[in-house]
């Protein structure tokens, strides 16, 4: 019988999960499949990606749940800490652009 490997499809990296062999991010695969994009709409986002890979993806995301969404809570803290560019040369539109992130929560 022949022996059965188990295929990896998410590394670690410099900080951040990416998908393997990619410059896609796990992040952006999982905010995919969070909004409610089925595997294949992901793949015609991201057409780099095989949906092998995009199943594999959200399979780690699935397994991980907890680690990976504290992760990208702590991601997310993080950036927002980041003094954008946008706040210093056009608050008004920083303040749309917040005030809609904050209304999509």
């Amino acid at each position: 019988m022949p022996v059965v490997v188990a295929k990896l499809y998410v590394e670690y990296r410099n900080d951040a999960y990416w998908v393997i062999d990619t410059r896609i991010s796990l992040d952006s695969v999982v905010y995919a499949f969070q909004s409610g994009q089925s595997p294949e709409t992901i793949v015609q986002s991201f057409p780099l990606l095989t949906l092998e890979q995009v199943y594999g993806a959200i399979a780690f995301y699935l397994a991980n749940r907890a680690d990976i969404d504290a992760y990208l809570a702590a991601e997310e803290i993080a950036f927002d800490a980041m003094p954008q560019p946008l706040q210093v040369t056009d608050p008004a539109l920083y303040n749309k652009l917040m005030a809609a992130k904050v209304a999509r929560k």
